[in-house]
């Protein structure tokens, strides 16, 4: 019998989701990936569904250096976070991030 997967954020609602990924964004651990993620969590993070909030949650759990290399270099991002938001992450205009 297979165990079910840890899932943190199993018992929240949506609007606490993208809270919780807001903080989280801005708190990653490396400079340069609170600029990105909270920058962009920030900006678009309120039209989040669902399946936007499971793909960033998982993409936070990945090592930043992997994370950077993949947003910023395009290098080996593993088939499970390429798509429309490694996309949309990675034709951010790095020169016009704003800290908090």
């Amino acid at each position: 019998m297979q165990k079910p997967s840890y899932d943190p954020h199993r018992d929240l609602d949506l609007e606490n989701r993208r809270r919780r990924l807001k903080f989280r964004a801005w708190h990653r651990g490396i400079k340069e990936l609170d600029l990105i993620f909270g920058n962009f969590v920030h900006a678009y993070g309120d039209a989040f569904d669902a399946e936007d909030c499971a793909w960033f949650e998982r993409l936070f759990e990945e090592q930043d250096h992997e994370i950077l290399g993949w947003v910023t270099k395009g290098e080996n991002v593993p088939e499970a976070f390429a798509g429309p938001m490694m996309d949309r992450l990675q034709k951010l205009d790095f020169m016009t991030l704003k800290a908090r």
